[in-house]
């Protein structure tokens, strides 16, 4: 890079944003730094939302990330970014106005998939889980007791808020389309051992079923119907059907964006249409799409706590200058809470097609799941079994022979592989 960029513009102000611009600061950086939002608050942590705040235990606004406040930025929120013209590289806001910038760092992020049909959606007592507002929202109806509450999708987030109902006593019924928990993101193998831990707790699991429509009485939520003809009542419905990305605002950009993200190369510069990177463009967090070196360079796109650091202050060096002619590749890592059971994972499952009980035991609630991909480990979990985790890690990052050689303690004698189960 010939010379320090003077105008550093970052379009999005969570969590990748935030490290982003701290990295750039911390490169050498010293020309003018804004940072654009569309909420109106600071950079906050989202993992707490749907843990310590529906529980009450700390409030919504008291998740501001540390750091935001002493960084030296021109803070734009509440003012979204609404396009992108790269002939004369300034970024267009929702009020009208416009940024310039020599270097931009795209970390949008994602927004919660709303209920298909929008009247439905905007029932009293229908809600999505994203931001802070959803957050002391929700807590405000849980905390009323409602008589049910229906949890729709049994993802990550599903699973999070149903654990959390029951922690609070409250009836909870989840409603998946898949075969079992989880299916999506670990097969429905993993996936059935971690329902049948949430059976246990009192959550009313209903798989392989689908609610058809929302039913609203002076427009409040009563009941949902599932399409095979049952009914649940409810008061309370959590809608939990996964992320869409927010690249909306780059479309006539030339980018090459969809809503499955947009596309880096492998040093983090974000391609344009005809697949050339822009050098003076990175993206970095929930809304990236880049090829992983782990993965044969194919492209992902993660929803991790973890990548998101990683990712933005690797994001920001790259925009300083500071870290030319390298490639990023974090290990991915990723963490749920649901009640007392922790779930942690390391690598992707991605494209597994074998998975295998490497320690512990899922009828004790305790073990791991070793993922393989053409002989090789691509992936584990552990449920409740953290201090396992390192190990396979470093298995998984490694591209050790699956399934994994040797002994260990607590590890079944004679590991069983079987399909993974994917949809």
């Amino acid at each position: 890079m010939a010379q320090t960029p003077s105008r550093a513009v970052i379009v999005g102000a969570g969590l990748a944003a935030l490290r982003g611009a701290e990295a750039l600061r911390e490169a050498g950086f010293t020309g003018t730094l804004t940072i654009v939002g569309d909420e109106p608050c600071r950079p906050y942590d989202r993992p707490p939302l749907s843990k310590h705040v529906l529980t009450g235990a700390i409030p919504a606004d008291a998740t501001t990330l540390p750091g935001s406040l002493g960084l030296d930025a021109d803070w734009q929120l509440g003012n979204a970014a609404t396009g992108l013209d790269r002939e004369s590289r300034t970024v267009r806001l929702a009020d009208g106005g416009t940024l310039p910038y020599d270097r931009l760092l795209i970390a949008t992020g994602t927004r919660a998939r709303p209920w298909p049909n929008p009247h439905e959606g905007r029932l009293a007592g229908v809600f999505t889980l994203r931001g802070r507002d959803d957050a002391a929202a929700l807590r405000r109806a849980l905390a009323a007791g409602p008589k049910r509450v229906l949890v729709i999708g049994g993802g990550f987030i599903g699973c999070e808020v149903a654990s959390l109902c029951r922690q609070l006593g409250l009836p909870v019924t989840l409603v998946e389309p898949g075969p079992t928990l989880l299916a999506r993101v670990l097969g429905s193998t993993i996936g059935a051992f971690i329902g049948a831990i949430h059976e246990g707790h009192g959550v009313d699991l209903r798989c392989s079923r689908e609610v058809e429509w929302l039913e609203g009485a002076e427009g409040r939520l009563v009941r949902a119907h599932l399409v095979d003809g049952a009914r649940i009542d409810a008061d309370v419905a959590v809608i939990a059907l996964g992320a869409v990305r927010n690249t909306a605002w780059l479309d006539g950009s030339g980018l090459s964006a969809d809503p499955g993200g947009v596309d880096c190369d492998a040093e983090g510069h974000v391609l344009d249409a005809a697949g050339r990177p822009d050098p003076c463009i990175a993206a970095a967090g929930d809304v990236a799409r880049f090829p992983h070196p782990l993965y044969d360079g194919q492209r992902v796109a993660l929803e991790h706590w973890s990548h998101a650091v990683a990712q933005g202050l690797y994001a920001g060096r790259l925009l300083a200058g500071a870290a030319p002619g390298r490639t990023y590749g974090a290990l991915p890592t990723f963490w749920s809470t649901q009640g007392d059971l922790v779930v942690k994972s390391a690598g992707l499952t991605q494209g597994a097609d074998a998975v295998a009980i490497t320690q512990g035991d899922p009828a004790a609630g305790r073990f791991v799941a070793l993922y393989g991909r053409a002989g090789r480990c691509i992936a584990a979990v552990s449920v409740d079994a953290a201090r396992w985790l390192p190990a396979h890690a470093e298995l998984v990052a490694a591209g050790a022979p699956f399934p994994p050689r040797g002994t260990a303690t607590d590890r079944p004698k004679g590991v069983a592989v079987v399909a993974p189960g994917f949809p």
